[in-house]
């Protein structure tokens, strides 16, 4: 399988960020050993090393908190989960789940600094084509252009929907001083659209690299880009041309994997459903290379007979597991009362894994068991779910395990990673769209400008994957584990807002973990009431971690201004976000 990053381009990535944030005194401009020179970076080879390197900054790993994945920001904040583990593991998260944020707060300084230094990477990019030799081509420079053009977009795109009021700085900037009058008070949105356009225009459809973004990755990434500015008009007519022409990098047409669980499989990474990833590789020498998003994310301590060895982070919500509760007819229920007594799900919360317990035998979504890892259902081909002994301290945070990017007991030492303190750095790619992402968002940009019936039609694709049997998990002897009914709506939608209401749940229930829940329910103008309801019904099962907390609208929407940032550029340069 190929695979975009490698040791040499994550290297060059750190001469990058030496050559970014240089000096203009002449007395420092003595090259250094072992740094190269913009002449030298100036030739294709140099451009393209340069071009790796922003990639590279897509999982953030020098500013873990910054990465794509949004576990903390999209889902943490969103119900998703909890952030699991004891409240003294990785502490400054706490604040977080709890909407107590503070503009002092690490995980937030680096949220900020990751994403600009993919700006720094992409900005580079862009002025090295304004220099380049003889050997870069006219096709050459509108391809990488609009790479850098892509990547930059994106990360104003998560500087955008997490701060709101950021400032922007482009290639015409220098890191010494140009800097430091770029204010934060003007409007971003058009410079983000801007970018993106220039990458759909000018990028190829197909790609010779696996991870590169190509001309189809840009239309959905723009498509979500109009989606967040309401300019639904724009959007569907992004959606309509991708869905019926789309392409991988690769040239496959875009379509959902036939099972569920093989969207997050490593073995099937850059499969159909793959839009936009970020990619990962294992065993190359480097474990600098494999996926670090979920580090801590895994069973506790659980020896040889689970996959990782820490550290309980991100326990799927009791909310979450109660939303995939379905009728005897199949269908959620989008009323809420899955929250209420004899239809919430059955836990082992409280009880010893020595303790007799027997699973939820009530009608579930099959996409409950990809999602969570609960007590007594098989965790893929480990073995069941022991219950408390997975969890490190279930009073904190609850009794399920993530699931869906978790990798397989097949593929230890060659699509998973020894070679670090922990056994959990992984080949599985972290999407940031998929197409089941893809056609949730075409539905909704059709109940605003289209029709209501291509909306259902959009969701019964996406329920009619999840209700494959063949994907259904299974126990050893092959019986299916647990009572899984699922169906598609087979009635119209009665109005605009019945099908918003299945629309956003199909998007909770479909992308659940995967960053998306917290900035849907801002985009959605809902998260007041919907955060507020979750943190009522969840800090009454985790009193200690989420009990007495309340989200505050107009301001927990958007990060705090990181307070370092405004003490080195200055109060008139940087103005703080309402409420902090």
């Amino acid at each position: 399988m190929k695979k975009l990053i490698s040791k040499g381009g994550l290297a060059l990535a750190l001469a990058m960020m030496l050559i970014g944030y240089s000096c203009k005194e002449n007395f420092l401009e003595i090259p250094a050993t072992g740094q190269l020179d913009e002449a030298q970076l100036s030739t294709k080879k140099g451009i393209e090393g340069v071009l790796v390197s922003v990639y590279g900054q897509l999982n953030g790993r020098a500013n873990r908190m910054a990465s794509a994945s949004n576990w903390v920001w999209g889902s943490i904040r969103g119900g998703d989960a909890n952030k699991g583990t004891d409240p003294g593991d990785f502490s400054d998260i706490n604040p977080i789940q709890r909407f107590e944020y503070q503009t002092t707060q690490g995980v937030i300084l680096d949220k900020w600094k990751g994403n600009y230094e993919g700006v720094a990477r992409a900005n580079l990019v862009i002025k090295l084509l304004g220099m380049a030799q003889a050997d870069v081509t006219e096709d050459d420079k509108k391809r990488i252009g609009g790479e850098a053009r892509f990547l930059r977009s994106h990360y104003y795109f998560e500087l955008k929907r997490g701060f709101n009021n950021v400032p922007f700085v482009d290639e015409t900037k220098d890191y010494g001083t140009g800097i430091e009058s770029v204010p934060n008070t003007v409007e971003i949105w058009p410079l983000i659209e801007a970018d993106m356009k220039y990458a759909y225009e000018n990028l190829p459809e197909t790609q010779g690299a696996a991870g590169r973004a190509n001309k189809w990755a840009a239309a959905a990434y723009l498509a979500k880009i109009y989606m967040y500015q309401k300019k639904f008009t724009e959007a569907k007519a992004l959606y309509d041309l991708i869905i019926a022409n789309g392409k991988t990098t690769n040239g496959k047409k875009y379509g959902l994997v036939p099972k569920f669980q093989d969207a997050f499989k490593a073995a099937n990474d850059n499969n159909s459903e793959s839009v936009f990833a970020i990619q990962a590789a294992a065993n190359t020498g480097s474990v600098n290379n494999a996926n670090p998003e979920f580090d801590l994310n895994w069973p506790y301590n659980v020896g040889p007979n689970g996959p990782g060895n820490c550290c309980s982070f991100f326990q799927p919500s009791f909310e979450l597991g109660n939303s995939f509760r379905t009728d005897a007819s199949g269908l959620p229920y989008l009323d809420g009362s899955y929250n209420t007594a004899g239809k919430e799900l059955k836990t082992d919360m409280g009880l010893k894994s020595s303790d007799a317990f027997t699973p939820d035998a009530g009608p579930v979504d099959p996409r409950l068991d990809h999602s969570i890892g609960r007590r007594g259902l098989p965790f893929l081909d480990w073995i069941d779910h022991p219950g408390n002994d997975w969890i490190r301290n279930q009073p904190n945070a609850g009794p399920y395990t993530p699931k869906k990017y978790a990798y397989y007991k097949s593929d230890v030492g060659s699509l998973q990673d020894n070679s670090s303190w922990t056994p959990g750095y992984t080949a599985i790619n972290v999407n940031i769209i998929r197409y089941a992402d893809v056609l949730l968002m075409a539905a909704e940009a059709e109940i605003e400008v289209g029709s209501l019936e291509k909306a259902r039609e959009y969701v019964n694709i996406v329920r009619t994957r999840a209700a494959n049997p063949e994907s259904f998990v299974k126990r050893k002897d092959g019986k299916v584990a647990a009572n899984y009914v699922i169906n598609t709506y087979k009635a119209p939608f009665a109005s605009k807002d019945a099908a918003r209401t299945a629309v956003r749940f199909e998007r909770k229930l479909e992308l659940s973990g995967e960053g998306h829940r917290f900035f849907d329910l801002v985009r959605w103008e809902i998260a007041d009431s919907a955060i507020n309801a979750y943190l009522t019904y969840e800090g009454k099962k985790l009193s200690g971690a989420l009990g007495g907390t309340k989200f505050t609208g107009k301001k927990n929407e958007f990060l705090p201004v990181p307070q370092e940032q405004i003490d080195l550029l200055g109060k008139d340069v940087l103005v703080q976000n309402p409420g902090y």
